[in-house]
């Protein structure tokens, strides 16, 4: 007795559907974000918590789909190539081949796994719950196929260490810019955050030259002057020189210091904080706790021979994060550039490269002197005798550099243009069309 048609038709249907439940469950399992994944198992998701069941042997997953997904394809062939003989004849083969290859390729294959690559989390959840028993139903044949597997691959393949599933910092900076959820000033802070493991207190210190503090060696009238007249509001305090500190003073106690216009150095003395160095190599992440656990907030940078380099504040290392702001006195700009025209800059010479990269989109490069004079000055590899051009290339653009006024071994302004790489390349271009024209 033979099998009515519809009923094999309806046969091979139901295959082709499990096929195409095989293909989508292996693309959506493979396409969950991890992290998303393991944030719904922290909430309880069921679906997820089973997926997550699933996806920790991955190998044994992709035996059972693997092997069901077979099953399902011969068998569906096996029917379709009966059913196309008894209509056919010595045709059907030929014709099952064709038309059951496209079918089982669009309806089983690309169109399930296009579907679950859009959408994975619709198509992993539920087919979970299949998933599952389906695994424990054949782990016999999963072992069986996985053991000889595994003697193949090691057989001709040396097994590597799998790759780690943690972000690296670059990959995390990637994740925060592109995403939609966060507004632009959310994600500069959230890589400056990433960026402090790389920036050490050197860095962003305030140089030797440009601290302002007090010195106890002056007259007593000058040294009030120096406390009425201040700019910050920690100064240090030292004798004779910066190396000499004895110690930190808030402004906020020269009310009490100078009342009745009296000023006592004891009293001075008695108010100051003791002083806290740092090495210059410290990361500015470390630096952060360190000031968070000893209640600090100023600390004087050191380099490796102890001598004072300069001062570096918490709210210098918070700007890393949150973008300039300043509790200082004065209402001054740290960033002094001015435009001149279209690329080109006059710029103080101590402005630090990575503020002029952020502000003008620059490349300048930042993997050496801090400032600009201190880039001119390495570059030139000498102190410039009165007006000096040069140029500098990076990947993107070419600077050209002119000195516009020195003082006591100091660059103190800049001429700054800017040509991009296309600009250049162009002008070379021309400079080579008007050889050929002149042979």
């Amino acid at each position: 007795m033979q099998i009515p048609l519809y009923l094999q038709f309806l046969a091979i249907f139901f295959l082709i559907l499990c096929s195409a439940y095989f293909s989508s469950s292996e693309t959506a399992l493979m396409k969950l974000n991890p992290y998303r994944l393991r944030h719904l198992v922290s909430k309880g998701h069921r679906g997820a918590r089973r997926a997550n069941r699933l996806l920790r042997k991955q190998d044994r997953l992709l035996s059972v789909i693997l092997i069901g997904n077979n099953l399902v394809n011969i068998g569906a062939t096996v029917l379709a190539t009966i059913v196309c003989v008894r209509l056919w004849g010595e045709f059907g083969p030929i014709i099952v081949t064709v038309v059951l290859t496209l079918i089982i390729l669009i309806f089983a294959e690309v169109a399930p796994k296009t579907i679950a690559a859009e959408r994975p989390e619709r198509i992993a959840f539920p087919s979970s719950f299949i998933l599952g028993p389906l695994q424990r139903l054949f782990r016999p044949v999963v072992f069986i196929v996985n053991s000889t597997s595994r003697l193949v691959v090691d057989r001709f393949v040396k097994r590597v260490k799998g790759e780690s599933n943690v972000l690296s910092i670059e990959e995390l900076r990637t994740v925060v810019n592109q995403g939609s959820d966060l507004d632009l000033r959310s994600q500069a802070m959230m890589v400056g955050i990433l960026d402090l493991g790389k920036a050490m207190v050197n860095d962003i210190l305030i140089p030797h030259s440009e601290v302002d503090g007090i010195d106890i060696s002056l007259p007593e009238s000058d040294l009030i002057d120096n406390i009425l007249n201040a700019k910050h509001t920690r100064l240090p305090v030292f004798e004779e020189e910066l190396n000499h500190v004895i110690g930190i003073f808030h402004l906020k106690d020269s009310g009490t210091l100078l009342h009745d216009g009296k000023f006592d150095m004891q009293v001075f003395k008695s108010q100051l904080e003791p002083p806290y160095f740092v090495p210059s190599g410290t990361p500015l992440s470390a630096q952060l706790l360190n000031f968070q656990s000893i209640k600090k907030r100023t600390a004087l940078v050191v380099d490796e021979y102890g001598i004072v380099i300069g001062i570096v504040t918490l709210d210098d290392i918070l700007e890393e994060i949150v973008g300039e702001f300043t509790t200082d006195l004065s209402p001054t700009s740290s960033l002094d550039v001015h435009k001149k025209d279209e690329n080109s800059y006059v710029v103080n010479g101590r402005t630090l490269l990575k503020e002029l990269n952020s502000s003008l989109q620059w490349d300048l490069p930042t993997d050496g002197p801090r400032t600009l004079n201190g880039l001119v000055l390495e570059t030139l590899e000498k102190i410039p005798e009165g007006h000096t051009s040069l140029k500098i290339h990076t990947s993107e653009s070419c600077f050209v550099i002119e000195t516009l006024l020195l003082r006591e071994n100091h660059i103190r302004s800049l001429l700054v243009t800017q040509l991009p790489r296309e600009k250049i390349f162009a002008s070379l271009d021309d400079l080579d069309d008007e050889d050929a024209d002149q042979e």
